[in-house]
């Protein structure tokens, strides 16, 4: 898919939001981000990039490449916060791609997307179908056994996402449980990486408000909340801007 046809499909979603719950969530959302939520945010996402870091490091060590766990950190904050801000949502990725290889980056993102997404089917299939439930939780535990390193980070990552959600919530003022919250959490994760978006907004923003609108507490809360998301998420990115502006000084 072009990069053109990404940019495009998440700003007509972003659009089709907008239409839908008004400008008011959007204007919540940026009010909400207070120093509480904003500091939990960034320490969450610390642990969450060391962990892919992690991830990425072994990765590329099995396939021949070599990357220091402190340099493999900095790098990924540097992907973190071009990704946030570049419209294709991908440029940070090219650009770790293009310093370490591209076989290790796929396979870092790769394996993050997939282990992520059998985590939270078998989270959501637990009730209706527990029997898929057990299959997917298999076939995590078989990974874990091959490739213990890559599913425990990729894990922990995927959890710390889901509690920055979890924080978004409660500081827009959700009174859902956290059981409530839970399921809803890990579909707007899942949507997340949907390709089409514009630096991460769209999917992520359609899904929380038809998501929240179905459990009963409103598309505009769910897109108060997802805001408030993408918010914290880009916040907790700057460290990444301040490790670019040291390259392209030192450069």
């Amino acid at each position: 898919m072009s990069p053109r046809l990404r940019v495009l499909g998440g700003a007509a979603v972003l659009a089709a939001v907008a239409w839908w719950v008004g400008p008011e969530p959007f204007v919540q959302a940026v009010r909400s981000a207070g120093p509480a939520a904003l500091a939990a945010a960034m320490a969450i996402t610390a642990v969450t990039t060391v962990c892919c870091a992690w991830r990425w490091q072994v990765l590329a060590h099995r396939l021949g490449v070599e990357v220091p766990l402190r340099d493999a950190v900095a790098a990924y904050y540097r992907s973190q916060f071009l990704n946030a801000t570049l419209p294709t949502g991908v440029v940070g990725d090219v650009h770790r791609a293009v310093r370490h290889g591209t076989l290790p980056v796929v396979a870092d993102r790769g394996s993050g997307q997939a282990v992520q997404a059998v985590a939270a089917g078998g989270v959501l299939l637990l009730g209706p179908a527990p029997w898929a439930s057990a299959l997917l939780a298999a076939g995590l535990v078989a990974a874990l056994v091959r490739w213990p390193v890559v599913v425990v980070a990729s894990l922990v990552a995927a959890a710390g996402h889901v509690v920055v959600f979890l924080v978004a919530a409660r500081a827009a003022g959700t009174g859902a449980s956290l059981g409530a919250l839970l399921p809803l959490a890990l579909l707007v994760m899942l949507a997340a990486a949907v390709p089409l978006n514009v630096a991460g907004w769209g999917p992520r923003e359609g899904v929380a408000a038809a998501a929240f609108a179905a459990a009963g507490l409103g598309a505009a809360q769910g897109a108060t909340v997802a805001v408030l998301y993408g918010v914290l998420a880009l916040v907790a990115t700057l460290p990444g801007a301040v490790l670019w502006t040291r390259g392209v000084v030192r450069a």
